[in-house]
């Protein structure tokens, strides 16, 4: 009865997580659909056209630049977190805790108070409406999250495989690039799936210091929301929704079954 009872489950989570896609794709192909009707009365590809057509080249001009900055976000969210997260996780030194509540504070302050607060600075910087600009303010979310996740990875390290690998004559290069990075390679890929998919969704955050010009697909998305467009909306929504699901489809299949094999 118990992989009966675990079919049944996996079955009514996967329908309640597909099912606001299936309305989206049936959204998507419709050509005239009102209340109280089901399903569509006439179905049609004006919204993939558009989409895929001369006029949708915002569209694909948005795509681009949703994964370039959720791409630049990442990296930079890695390349900090990485460090952070072993200095947090292997030492103990005074301010640590400061720096755990420091670090919680973009979470918990509201988004639209840091963007504001962030505008001003980056307008007498220069960073206000450039690309730049757009990724340093998504990292002011995404960073403690990647923090966090490293902070966990490195808890659990064991420094005595590189203590092993620097007694064999390793260097320090070597140590970090065939230790340190393929036993907390899961974490740092969850730390930069996490970072990615924070960055992907922004939307306050990218249209006040973006101030317009950094165009991403959020930005897009909620203006044909509130055209009234249904059907381009929600092929829109399906394209934006799709690389994010892809991400995650990934790192799940990546790091199944893997762990930290540093462990202490």
């Amino acid at each position: 009865m118990k992989p009966l009872h675990r079919n049944i489950a996996s079955t009514a989570m996967i329908t309640a997580v597909l099912f606001p896609f299936l309305v989206l794709v049936l959204w998507s192909f419709s050509a005239r659909w009102f209340y109280p009707q089901l399903w569509p009365d006439q179905w049609g590809l004006r919204a993939w056209q558009y989409i895929f057509g001369v006029a949708g080249s915002q569209i694909i001009s948005g795509l681009v630049q949703s994964i370039l900055v959720a791409l630049a976000t990442a990296v930079v969210s890695i390349g900090v977190g990485v460090p952070a997260g072993r200095a947090l996780g292997l030492y103990n030194f005074k301010g640590k805790d400061l720096i755990s509540v420091m670090l919680m504070l973009p979470v918990i302050v509201p988004p639209l108070c840091v963007a504001m607060g962030l505008h001003l600075w980056f307008i007498k910087l220069g960073l206000a409406e450039t690309f730049i600009g757009v990724v340093l303010v998504h990292l002011t979310f995404c960073l403690p999250y990647s923090i966090f996740v490293m902070w966990g990875v490195f808890s659990n390290y064991n420094p005595d495989y590189e203590n092993q690998a620097r007694s064999l004559g390793a260097s320090s290069w070597k140590i970090v690039l065939r230790v340190m990075l393929p036993l907390t390679l899961p974490g740092i890929i969850v730390a930069g799936l996490f970072s990615f998919l924070l960055s992907w969704s922004q939307y306050l955050s990218t249209l006040i210091i973006g101030g317009g010009r950094i165009t991403t697909l959020p930005i897009l998305l909620f203006a044909l929301m509130g055209s009234g467009d249904r059907p381009v909306a929600a092929a829109v929504s399906i394209v934006f929704v799709a690389p994010a699901f892809l991400a995650l489809l990934f790192s799940a299949r990546y790091l199944g079954g893997k762990s930290i094999a540093g462990v202490r």
